[in-house]
């Protein structure tokens, strides 16, 4: 007789798919129900993502059957046979993808300032949080900062780290090189 295990892994293989824990995975959208949506993503059996997971900022669902998702395995087996999936963790993954292309290239992004924090701004980008220090909110120091607040803006990344799940976020930087620009254009 074969143990859990030992079907577990055929069933990788014969799916060609080296699956683990944390792996970002197509898959299909096949049945939504009041808390969960069913998505088969290839495995012997199907997976489930909690329902929020895929609500807009306003409650709206962003999905419906047929839809092809990204989503990360959290568990490949549940203890009920079913393996549990996470939207919200394959956007962190693909908003840090983006953030570290965005770096590499040294472009531009946009983000909003949501909240003061001791010794700077929290900026969202996407799923991520970003740190805004005050000396790099502007090319000048400025006292007030409420008319920033809120609005999305342009940023420059200018330090990176994803296993601390740190970003540091510049918009001197950005209007500094808007300064060299329209200089250059006289």
């Amino acid at each position: 007789m074969e143990s859990f295990a030992e079907l577990f892994e055929a069933s990788i293989e014969e799916t060609g798919l080296d699956i683990e824990r944390g792996s970002v995975i197509t898959g299909t959208v096949v049945a939504i129900d009041n808390d969960w949506i069913t998505v088969d993503t290839g495995l012997k059996s199907e997976g489930i993502v909690a329902r929020e997971e895929f609500l807009s900022e306003e409650g709206e669902l962003e999905v419906e059957v047929g839809d092809s998702v990204d989503v990360v395995v959290e568990a490949v087996d549940n203890g009920m046979g079913q393996t549990l999936l996470s939207r919200e963790k394959a956007k962190r993954v693909e908003t840090w993808n983006f953030l570290e292309k965005i770096a590499d290239n040294d472009e531009i992004v946009k983000g909003i300032i949501s909240s003061k924090v001791k010794g700077g701004f929290t900026v969202d980008i996407g799923s991520v949080r970003a740190f805004l220090p005050g000396s790099l909110v502007d090319v000048r120091p400025i006292r007030d900062t409420t008319h920033l607040e809120g609005k999305e803006l342009e940023f420059k990344v200018i330090k990176l780290d994803q296993k601390r799940n740190n970003v540091v976020v510049s918009r001197r930087a950005v209007m500094e090189a808007e300064n060299q620009l329209s200089a250059k254009s006289y």
